[in-house]
């Protein structure tokens, strides 16, 4: 038999606060069994204290409110099972990126970050097709995905059109401010026809400082850091965007460790030794 309880009452039981109960029953996930018609107060059945449990579970593990509702109104259990099995994935994605900032937070600790070489290089003027935007940071590498994809399929459509690899341009502001102007590109052997925010780009000629990255994006920092220092130290920085070059992707292995990108930091053109590359 199924009796009601005061929302204190079915707070204690359920270890869930007022306040998240209230909020529950505004968005239409955990109603109360009754409500007083004249005082507003909320009765909640003992029937509803597993349901509640169920939640709370759900909410320790981090999952949207919006999932939870298609888990508790499940038409079946392969419906229930796969919003389940959603969260869980997306969960799993969570663990491997904290392993591996721990493991990056653990060596910068330890002071075990290799040295990386450095090498000059003068890139010629060079023909892309590319995206440019205003980009905020916190969408940056949505973004940057989303229109080199864009740009691959165009590109890969015609044999030879390629001419370099998946490359981005990043202005100061984007750092600085957090929000400023990305340009994705692709350098191509000749003219495209385009449409949309697709255009043909002239990307500028830059005697540059080059390091490669060896392994996922979030340690990408660190390589702006030491190339960053290489660069101060020697008094060689030059106006510009800093350039990054894809060599091995996510869409080229599954290992993030196996990563390689190119950061090319601009530097003076009469600071660069005659033997630059």
């Amino acid at each position: 038999m199924s009796v009601l309880l005061t929302i204190g009452e079915f707070s204690r039981m359920t270890h869930l606060s007022v306040k998240a109960l209230r909020h529950y029953d505004d968005v239409g996930l955990l109603s109360p069994a009754q409500i007083d018609g004249s005082s507003g107060y909320r009765r909640y059945a003992t029937s509803q204290v597993p349901i509640a449990q169920v939640i709370r579970r759900f909410r320790d593990l981090d999952m949207p409110l919006e999932e939870i509702r298609i888990v508790l109104e499940a038409p079946d259990v392969a419906v229930r099972d796969q919003a389940v099995l959603v969260h869980l994935q997306r969960m799993q994605e969570t663990l491997a990126r904290t392993q591996t900032t721990v493991a990056s937070l653990q060596a910068l600790l330890d002071g075990n970050q290799p040295t990386l070489p450095v090498e000059y290089r003068s890139i010629p003027a060079i023909r892309a097709v590319g995206v440019r935007g205003i980009v905020d940071w916190d969408d940056g590498e949505l973004w940057l995905s989303e229109a080199l994809a864009e740009l691959d399929h165009i590109v890969d459509a015609r044999s030879n059109w390629r001419a370099g690899p998946d490359s981005a341009l990043y202005s100061g502001e984007f750092f600085e401010a957090h929000v400023g102007e990305v340009t994705a590109f692709i350098p191509v052997n000749e003219g495209i026809a385009t449409a949309g925010r697709v255009q043909g780009l002239e990307i500028p000629a830059s005697d540059v400082a080059v390091l490669v990255h060896c392994g996922p994006f979030s340690d990408l920092d660190q390589a702006y850091g030491t190339l960053g220092t290489f660069v101060a130290e020697r008094v060689l920085s030059a106006d510009g965007p800093i350039r990054e070059h894809y060599l091995v992707t996510e869409d080229d292995t599954d290992d993030p460790a196996a990563y390689r990108t190119e950061v090319c930091w601009p530097i003076r053109s009469d600071a660069v030794p005659a033997t630059r590359t």
